[in-house]
């Protein structure tokens, strides 16, 4: 088993808040002396964080295992420390073009040599609420953006992932000073202060529930929000496409954090006479590649006691309120200590079943049967949009339709999860999935103010806005509105 790693500042949680208040006073005064940070100097910044995390490879596999029992160092370099370099040098390669003011479209007859454009400023001071899936991948890619804003930032890990949130407070400490960047540790009193503070714009990424409590903290202020709240993805496979390609596709996505990401395939929509298909392409498909897969160190094990056990409830409840529950990894089986449990796909599950009705986040997949593809976009529909939604299928126009007659925060094609991981392209939910955007320009754009200059020039009539109103200045509108066909 892991060795754990004694996490240091969660229990006191009057010396952290102490601690984020002195931190947010701080980053203020900081960004009053320099509101406006140049090209150059974020350009340091974000390499600055793409060294550090590459630096720290060995002590974020470290961190991730020890918070949840077990957990695949490979993952931990491919997501966590890899994926968040990729963000960095990205955002370092565009940040100066980003940067540049654009120039608005203006009428040379009102506004003569005068030019309109657009500068996005830095924001300011912007919290960042971390949950535990994701410990690195969720502070540091965000910080990114904001970096790239020309912000300063403190993080506020999760409580859940505490040998995850002692790295990185030490690794950005080690790294920047306080007054760019802090991280904060602590628990309840620690995360019911932090979203009442005056923030330049507040970020959250866990449960729909907590994002509008924090969303409810943050308006008191009239504070901007970033919210990812996850919820239940679908993946809707057509009949052409329940193949083995595609089974695996899902079932490695579902692996991934053993279930434990926001966007991993929740459910899927299955045609009726292809169920039973697919639960043999997935039998299959384990007994030949990973028959024991709960058993070894490529399953990540489950956050926290409290957690399993309301999986293993959700799981009792499926037995009661599904046509059958097919273990996949037969050789494998649950494990109490590292806190590791098998996969499981729920077929034909009841409507009522919690596996239904709540966001899985673990290792059990439901089938639920469809009829026809109306019925099967009907029923996404009929819930709340998804932070992501996944088409299966070797017919574009099928695909085509899902996508245009459904709504999610984004979207794969014979794929799942993907989306997420491009440093190119801007990620989010809609609706009860969140709200905002975080990768790239778009996150870029997120943690910026958008200004609106206009600069007068010679030869205009703008002092036609100006009183006194009299004949000339009618004459001359009158001329306008004729001219318009008015």
């Amino acid at each position: 088993m892991t060795q754990t790693i004694e996490p240091a500042g969660l229990v006191d949680d009057a010396a952290a808040i102490g601690r984020l208040d002195e931190s947010f006073a701080l980053q203020r005064q900081a960004f009053r002396r320099q509101p406006n940070p140049t090209a150059a100097e974020r350009k340091e910044w974000i390499e600055a964080v793409g060294a550090m995390m590459l630096k720290n490879r060995a002590r974020i596999r470290e961190a991730v295992a020890s918070d949840f029992g077990s957990h695949p160092p490979l993952f931990a370099d491919l997501v966590e420390m890899l994926g968040v370099v990729a963000r960095a040098e990205y955002a370092a390669a565009n940040v100066e073009r980003w940067m540049a003011p654009e120039r608005r479209d203006i009428n040379p007859d009102t506004y003569g040599t005068g030019y309109a454009e657009l500068r996005r400023e830095p924001k300011g001071v912007i919290g960042n609420i971390v949950p535990w899936n994701f410990p690195f991948d969720l502070s540091i890619g965000p910080l990114i953006d904001m970096f790239a804003g020309g912000n300063r930032v403190i993080i506020k890990p999760s409580e859940l992932s505490p040998a995850s949130g002692q790295l990185l407070q030490d690794m950005l400490s080690e790294t920047f000073d306080r007054d760019l960047v802090d991280v904060v540790l602590g628990d309840l009193d620690l995360a019911r202060r932090f979203p009442t503070l005056r923030w330049d714009h507040l970020m959250y990424t866990g449960s729909p529930g907590i994002g509008k409590e924090i969303a409810k903290a943050a308006a008191a202020n009239l504070v901007p929000v970033t919210l990812e709240l996850g919820g239940k993805c679908p993946a809707v496979l057509t009949a052409d496409a329940v193949d083995a390609k595609s089974v695996s596709n899902i079932l490695g996505i579902k692996t991934i954090k053993n279930g434990q990401m926001c966007v991993t395939v929740d459910y899927c929509l299955v045609p009726r006479d292809s169920v039973q298909k697919f639960v043999e392409i997935a039998q299959q498909q384990v007994a030949e590649t990973m028959p024991n897969h709960s058993s070894t160190t490529d399953c990540t094990g489950i956050i926290s006691e409290r957690h399993l056990d309301r999986l293993l409830e959700v799981h009792a409840d499926a037995v009661r309120n599904s046509k059958d529950v097919v273990q996949l990894d037969l050789e494998g089986g649950l494990d109490r200590e590292t806190r590791r449990m098998p996969l499981s796909l729920v077929v034909e599950p009841a409507e009522h079943a919690r596996v239904m009705q709540e966001e899985v986040f673990g290792p059990l997949l439901p089938i639920k049967p469809y009829d026809s593809l109306d019925e099967a976009i009907d029923y996404i529909n009929d819930g709340e949009r998804p932070l992501a939604l996944y088409v299966y299928s070797n017919d574009e126009a099928q695909a085509e339709r899902v996508l245009n007659e459904t709504s999610s925060g984004g979207a794969c094609v014979n794929a799942a999860a993907m989306h997420s991981a491009l440093p190119a392209l801007g990620f989010g939910g809609v609706g009860n999935s969140g709200t905002g955007r975080q990768h790239g320009f778009e996150g870029f754009t997120e943690f910026t103010n958008p200004r609106g200059i206009f600069v007068r020039g010679e030869d205009d009539a703008i002092d036609a806005y100006n009183a006194p109103y009299g004949p000339d200045k009618q004459a001359a509108i009158d001329e306008a509105v004729r001219q318009l066909g008015g």
